[in-house]
């Protein structure tokens, strides 16, 4: 039982020392005591930044810390405390970007605000600690209005102006950035030249990618063309670089012919397109971009959640002592407590956790073939092809035109609520090799045109790719309704038409916290219009036992439970990632009841390869709109009677325990996840990499037992 007592932090505690907390699981419990016994009062997630007292260490290995609101004793044998580097003498001059966080802006067509200072003010409700927008000037030779018909496109120096008297009303900075071609280079050195000679403009980046539309003069034009800049903008105008960081793509961008003339490089860190971890994708860019010489002011994902985005924030600028910030992009980002943290130059104690939470709540995914879903051709011929993909749905495709369409496709379903919602679209692994699918959101509050976003299907396939934050109210004509075509400049590419997904944001205020007495009644499951966990239960057994005391109901037994090594001396020898639970004798349980084990929304539901039919829930944030959010697995079921998008309670029937179609003694498999590993790769299996188990999974009976409703 655990003690209701606490032992405060000791007297002779000492100094605390700042550090990144690497945690061997993928969080730690802190308890209000040095022990086991003492209650659980929170989890130390891996790399966050903490205030650690060394000098606090008991006999036992329980060290005192703090972070933020939350302060208590954790198992040292657990935690690698490494000690914040902050702001180390750097061998590089000072950059514009040192101490800042920057937002990227690219069209003002693809964002819910309707002129700049619309979009600064909610930069500074949102994020307060943002003090930099990064604007696209241009294209090429073009400016950007010729790609983005909205109030706040930049047409010339007229409308830099404008952009620049707005970011200084609102108290921020204005910064410029572009996609040079390479194709003709005085005419893009002149056009740039002019934007960035207007008086208030801090700095240029130059957007330099090994793909189509970005340049493509090879490295020969890249001297002529920086000669021309630095004749027009001088020596002092600062010019950074953002490149693709990925080892592959180092030499294609020509580092050595823009070396003499850049001086800062802005690698586009995107873990989650990378399909890697933040602190993997940043340790990649040291490695490979540090030698380039130059200042490293990284390009973090903001469509990320925003435990990652404060993870890869805490990993930029305390272990690889990044002096400045920015994010990809307005428009996409849905949570903004990573991209709202300061940056801290000297080191300090830890923040204050933000006092703004986003979180998602309403939920529409509308699948090809299905409601919502209507296609047709323009030829009256048959023209589309369909598949089904590793998600288990079916969708469409067919060939590319470049300038005459023969299909069209289009999504629209009823909308939950009014509100500020994330579209995305699913890109499959196959038969989407397009770089120019060209979608267009309609019914978008304060606009009467369509939204024409460019997505690269053959860089982001067997994902959900964020199209954008859109105002829609469910009552206009239209609200939402996303249109793609098959026209996109190519001949020779296939295009795919797979789902859409709608996902409500609410923003709420702090100070909720969950009830600690039993007496005062149940927690609620919707907090401040977010839906909330009010607890775990067993996915297994009937209502009163799932209900009991306790957590695997009397009868049930875990044959392979958490971090067990089992199938040893065999070719699937492993560690497990959650429990195999059985009921009675071999087949006995075949076809008993699979219940979700607490609220959430339905991430995948399909059958998939050795793991048989496979359903994942993203876990509602736990207690309080703020709280953790687990992702739970069932695995080799039959009769799933939910699908993606489905919100489930906790104690909804959503399946039956099966043998994956005879590969398996009839089991449930039942892991729990506090990362969102299992949101992009259902299919996750670390087989002999025991840090990747308990970087990414946790043990089920010990979670259940410690969050009973």
């Amino acid at each position: 039982m655990s003690s209701n007592s606490s032992v405060p932090k000791p007297d002779d505690a000492g100094s605390g020392v700042i550090a990144v907390a690497n945690t061997q699981s993928a969080l730690s419990n802190i308890r209000s005591g040095p022990g086991l016994n003492y209650r659980d009062i929170g989890d130390l997630m891996d790399n966050a930044l903490v205030v650690y007292y060394p000098d606090s260490r008991t006999a036992s290995n329980w060290i005192w810390i703090e972070k933020g609101r939350l302060k208590g004793w954790v198992y040292a044998g657990y935690v690698e405390f490494i000690h914040a580097i902050g702001a180390q003498p750097s061998p590089h001059k000072a950059t514009p970007y040192d101490g800042k966080v920057a937002v990227w802006h690219w069209k003002g067509s693809v964002v819910p605000q309707n002129n700049a200072s619309e979009l600064l003010s909610y930069f500074k409700t949102n994020a307060p600690n943002v003090s930099q927008v990064w604007v696209k000037i241009t294209n090429g030779t073009n400016w950007m209005s010729d790609y983005d018909n909205s109030d706040m496109s930049i047409s010339g120096a007229d409308s830099v102006d404008q952009w620049v008297s707005a970011c200084a009303a609102a108290g921020l900075e204005f910064h410029a950035w572009c996609v040079p071609k390479g194709l003709d280079v005085q005419a893009e050195a002149a056009i740039i030249v002019e934007a960035c000679s207007r008086p208030g403009v801090q700095s240029l980046i130059l957007d330099i990618e090994p793909y189509a539309d970005y340049w493509q003069g090879g490295a020969e034009a890249v001297r002529p063309f920086m000669l021309e800049l630095r004749r027009g903008l001088g020596t002092r105008f600062h010019i950074g670089m953002s490149v693709d960081p990925r080892r592959q793509h180092y030499h294609t961008v020509f580092p050595g012919e823009w070396s003499p003339f850049i001086d800062s490089i802005h690698p586009q860190t995107y873990w989650r397109t990378f399909r890697v971890t933040p602190e993997e994708a940043l340790s990649s860019v040291w490695t490979v971009w540090g030698g380039f010489n130059k200042p490293i002011i990284p390009v973090l994902q903001g469509n990320a959640p925003a435990t990652e985005q404060t993870e890869a924030h805490t990993l930029s600028v305390q272990v690889h002592g990044a002096k400045g910030l920015s994010w990809w992009r307005h428009g996409v980002i849905a949570q903004w407590a990573g991209v709202n943290k300061a940056i801290e130059l000297t080191t300090s104690p830890a923040d204050e956790e933000s006092d703004i939470q986003q979180n998602f709540t309403d939920e529409v995914v509308i699948l090809p073939t299905k409601s919502g879903f209507r296609s047709g051709t323009y030829t009256g011929k048959p023209e589309f092809s369909a598949r089904q993909n590793t998600w288990g749905w079916d969708y469409l495709f067919t060939s590319t035109e470049e300038r005459t369409s023969k299909v069209w496709a289009e999504w629209r379903d009823e909308l939950p609520q009014n509100g500020l919602y994330e579209i995305s679209v699913f890109i499959p692994n196959r038969s989407a090799t397009t770089t120019r699918a060209r979608y267009k959101v309609h019914g978008i509050v304060g606009t009467t045109t369509e939204v024409v976003l460019d997505i690269n299907q053959h860089r982001n396939r067997n994902t959900w790719v964020a199209l954008g934050i859109f105002d829609l109210d469910r009552n206009m004509e239209n609200a939402g309704r996303v249109f793609l075509n098959d026209v996109t400049g190519e001949t020779d590419k296939e295009i795919a038409f797979d789902a859409v997904r709608f996902r409500r944001i609410v923003t709420t205020p702090p100070g909720y916290r969950p009830a600690p007495d039993p007496a005062r009644g149940p927690r609620p499951t919707i907090v401040n219009g977010v839906y909330v966990a009010d607890g775990y239960d067993s996915p297994v057994g009937t209502s009163e036992q799932r209900a009991g005391e306790r957590v695997w109901p009397k009868g049930w037994l875990d044959a392979s439970p958490f971090g067990k090594l089992y199938f040893i001396g065999t070719p699937m020898q492993a560690y497990h990632t959650g429990a195999d639970l059985n009921f009675g004798r071999p087949y006995e349980d075949k076809g008993m009841a699979c219940y979700a084990c607490a609220s959430g929304v339905v991430t995948f539901a399909a059958r998939l390869g050795v793991w048989g039919n496979l359903v994942v829930i993203r876990h509602d944030p736990l207690y309080e709109p703020s709280g953790q959010v687990i992702y739970s697995r069932y695995a080799h079921v039959q009769n799933m009677r939910v699908s993606v998008g489905e919100r489930v309670a906790r104690g909804q029937r959503i399946c039956e325990i099966s043998d994956a179609f005879g590969r398996y003694v009839p089991h449930l498999h039942f892991d729990l996840s506090a990362t969102t590993l299992l949101e992009n790769a259902p299919y996750n299996w670390p087989k002999m990499n025991y840090d990747q188990l308990v970087k990414h999974y946790i043990d089920p009976r010990d979670w259940i037992n410690r969050h009973r409703p």
